[in-house]
């Protein structure tokens, strides 16, 4: 491996020759989002690209990701550095399932997580985030949703709305283990601190909860916070973030284990080889974006009249 501050030269070299902007997930090596030009959820960063006036986009997350980010600037080359980083949670829906379950419920209005595929999103009627999943379901007429994919998010949402939500049945594998029992240790070790849970989280753990924020939510309330404790409810990622925009604040991670492994596979070495090489560029038929993209307006148009 190069010397860390020779790659990152290297990186800030190339960034300029190729009129490159680099985007990193919360969830990224700390290392990684030291070099990027923006840090944020995956929605935001892909709207970070369709703003940059940037040639090259080198998206430093997991698939669908970079896809949202080809889907909104066509225009634009869209890199991911490291061509196997996928979404575990995306990958429990195909194409093929869901039209099947369409089929049995042709009555739904379905609603898809923006962690999923472009193709899945092209399936969908309407897309969602973390953060606005329960507007968006509530914005809908229509009274019975197809919630994709993940059911974590779909047990919040149907606490939240009246409507009737058919969960599919799949789930992030990292904030899958974040335990309640594991929480409420630290909560007795440390009973000052506020515990904030992504609604990817179980629903046990979400009960315990004093706030439940997407990423972007969970920045903005610890950095508007009184309090000084906090206990992390999501990929430890963010902590790193954290950290930086507060230093005068204390982090516990609810699980040691909330780690991406697909997250966690982007190096700055794979970055530097990403801009050097234009690997791996990242593209959508356009017949499977105009109609993903469709999806992703309806939502971007709700979230603008909020």
């Amino acid at each position: 491996m190069q010397n860390m501050q020779t790659t990152i030269e290297k990186i800030n070299t190339l960034k300029k020759e190729r009129n490159a902007v680099i985007l990193a997930h919360n969830y990224q090596r700390s290392e990684v989002q030291d070099i990027a030009d923006f840090v944020g959820d995956s929605l935001g960063l892909s709207q970070q690209a369709l703003e940059q006036d940037a040639d090259v986009i080198v998206f430093c997350g997991v698939d669908f990701m970079a896809e949202s980010a080809a889907i909104l600037s066509p225009d634009k080359t869209i890199l991911i550095p490291e061509i196997d980083a996928m979404c575990p949670m995306a990958e429990m829906v195909t194409v093929e399932s869901l039209k099947n379950v369409k089929k049995e419920h042709p009555d739904a209005i379905v609603v898809c997580y923006v962690n999923t595929s472009a193709a899945i999103k092209a399936e969908c009627d309407i897309c969602c985030t973390s953060a606005n999943a329960v507007d968006v379901v509530n914005s809908l007429d229509e009274d019975l949703i197809l919630f994709v994919p993940d059911k974590n998010l779909a047990n919040y949402v149907a606490k939240h709305t009246d409507k009737k939500i058919i969960p599919w049945e799949g789930f992030c594998p990292t904030h899958h283990q974040i335990l309640a029992g594991d929480v409420l240790l630290l909560k007795d070790e440390h009973p000052d601190a506020e515990f904030i849970a992504h609604p990817e989280c179980r629903d046990d753990v979400l009960e315990i909860a004093d706030h439940v924020f997407s990423t972007t939510g969970m920045t903005k309330h610890v950095r508007e916070s009184a309090c000084n404790k906090f206990i992390i409810g999501t990929e430890n990622g963010l902590l790193h973030r954290l950290e930086i925009e507060n230093p005068e604040k204390s982090f516990y991670p609810a699980s040691e284990y909330a780690i991406c492994p697909n997250m966690k596979m982007t190096t700055l070495d794979a970055v530097l080889n990403s801009l050097e090489n234009l690997e791996h560029v990242v593209t959508v038929p356009e017949n499977v974006r105009i109609k993903a993209k469709h999806a992703l307006d309806l939502m971007i148009d709700i979230k603008r009249s909020k």
